[in-house]
């Protein structure tokens, strides 16, 4: 079953096209790889989908309904959460509070209950408590609850971020470089941990990454963006040794 459909999805910054007629289907439960040099329009793309920009042209249709034009916070409460490139953890709250506010998308009270503390309120806040303490746990991140954000190691970051964007219960979750920065052993933890994601919450995972062992050994399907442009699509072993991404990667032709 289809649930992103980008049709001729095109963004321009003034007369500098970042993303040009980009097409694409993504079925459910699929892990789906956008690769490409710097500056390709990765990072946009996500940016195009998740409504931190508006599409110059086209459609982003996501279970049928178009997301061009929605706010970011609307998108989250249609099921599209993502990570970030760069990190960005609330870094003064703590690890739980981080994960209480994205819990907190979905909750069904207002602005009078909270102020009133209405029951309402209580058993909401209870049970979104219970269910943030229940994914660090799972994430091995329980332990530390109440500690700041920013004092935790860099590799923990990255996974309180995963267990964020998780919070908000996503259909699909976009993965923004989520290997950037770690070491040999923790990309290896990183690939074990989505596989268990994936088995667990069965999000359909869209992820942008640089690392080639990673979206090689990860990904079903790979689409390859240079210059806003899409150049290649197919499996792992046909992008490998396709001549317009070798091109596209060392920056010069390759023999034919």
């Amino acid at each position: 079953m289809c649930l992103l459909e980008i049709q001729g999805l095109t963004h321009r910054f003034g007369g500098l096209c970042a993303v040009s007629d980009f097409n694409i289907k993504v079925t459910e439960g699929e892990l789906l790889g956008v690769i490409g040099p710097n500056g390709a329009g990765k990072t946009t793309l996500f940016n195009l989908i998740t409504g931190v920009y508006r599409a110059s042209e086209g459609a982003v249709l996501f279970r049928g309904s178009d997301l061009v034009g929605r706010a970011p916070h609307e998108i989250v409460k249609l099921g599209v959460a993502r990570t970030f490139q760069n990190i960005r953890l609330f870094k003064e709250l703590s690890v739980l509070d981080n994960v209480r506010v994205a819990d907190g998308v979905h909750a069904g009270y207002g602005a009078m209950d909270a102020l009133l503390q209405l029951p309402r309120f209580r058993r909401e806040e209870s049970s979104g408590r219970e269910r943030s303490m229940q994914l660090l746990e799972r994430f091995q991140l329980d332990e530390y609850a109440n500690t700041q954000a920013r004092h935790l190691p860099y590799g923990l970051q990255r996974r309180l971020e995963l267990a964020r964007a998780l919070a908000t219960r996503p259909k699909l979750l976009l993965l923004d470089e989520p290997a950037a920065g770690l070491n040999v052993g923790e990309v290896d933890r990183l690939m074990d941990l989505l596989r268990e994601v994936r088995e667990e919450f069965r999000p359909t995972i869209i992820l942008i990454e640089h690392s080639m062992r990673f979206v090689m050994r990860m990904c079903e399907r790979l689409k390859v963006l240079d210059f806003g442009t899409t150049i290649a699509e197919g499996t792992p072993e046909a992008i490998r040794s396709d001549p317009k991404v070798l091109e596209a990667y060392l920056g010069e032709e390759t023999p034919r």
